[in-house]
């Protein structure tokens, strides 16, 4: 991994509500086909930071790199627009809206005639076909009618929903934030195997969790955060989930060679 020039890098961002600290130069670095696990204690910054790569919030300073290019995104519509999908830890649906409309939302296909270029309808059945494709595809689809409003699902089902978007459309880096939270064993086990085909086609993930078992299952790095600031990066396959449990809540020092 060292040797390959990171996809996309964080350096120095900060941000402050008040008197509140919530990223305090903080670094990150992904690399190309990665799977980065971003752990850290409650409180640590560790949404902050996301947040800040996908243009939900602006840091106050600092700089992101996206293929080695300056970028800045006011929005998560503009982080969407240069390859980057971000599955929240409140799945950021609209209940009201379809399975489909959800899929589709900010990317909808309009009727390739005059109606979608002069009175902007929608192809509706064009989004039904490709979002049905999209959910077998992930092996997420176990509802039969995808014309059901979101609001109408399960909490388990609305996850899948929310990481099959990302997954669907996520051309170069995805970042997932507790995806497995609301998830029973079974579609737990459905969102890492994802996890690891998404990473087989070259895209890079930034998963957040709590859940160690499945951060060290599918991370080819762990970043741990604390008090706002990456603290060191560990390899999972030579450090043990209680290291990283020491590391970020400071019962321990990580080793000189992981630290940032």
């Amino acid at each position: 991994m060292n040797d390959a020039q990171p996809i996309l890098t964080a350096r120095g961002l900060s941000k402050r509500y008040g008197r509140v600290v919530a990223l305090d130069n903080a670094d990150l670095d992904l690399y190309p086909g990665e799977v980065l696990g971003l752990i850290g204690d409650n409180g640590a910054g560790k949404s902050s930071l996301i947040k800040a790569i996908s243009g939900a919030i602006k840091p106050d300073k600092g700089e992101i790199t996206l293929e080695g290019a300056s970028v800045s995104f006011s929005s998560p519509l503009q982080a969407r627009e240069s390859g980057i999908e971000t599955v929240y830890q409140n799945l950021a649906l609209s209940p009201a809206l379809s399975i489909t409309d959800n899929l589709f939302l900010g990317r909808e296909i309009r009727k390739p005639d005059f109606r979608g270029s002069i009175f902007r309808q929608l192809d509706r059945k064009a989004m039904e076909i490709k979002a049905r494709e999209k959910l077998t595809e992930l092996g997420l689809l176990t509802i039969q009618n995808i014309s059901q409003a979101v609001e109408t699902l399960s909490g388990g089902q609305r996850q899948g929903v929310a990481v099959a978007r990302a997954a669907a459309f996520g051309s170069k880096v995805i970042i997932m934030d507790e995806p497995t939270a609301a998830l029973g064993v079974k579609e737990s086990r459905k969102v890492l195997d994802l996890i690891q085909d998404v990473r087989s086609r070259g895209i890079s993930i930034i998963l957040i969790s709590h859940n160690m078992p499945h951060v060290f299952e599918v991370s080819d790095r762990v970043h741990i955060h604390r008090l706002g600031k990456r603290l060191c990066v560990i390899d999972p396959g030579t450090h043990t989930m209680s290291d990283a449990v020491a590391y970020m809540t400071g019962a321990a020092a990580p080793p000189e060679h992981t630290l940032a």
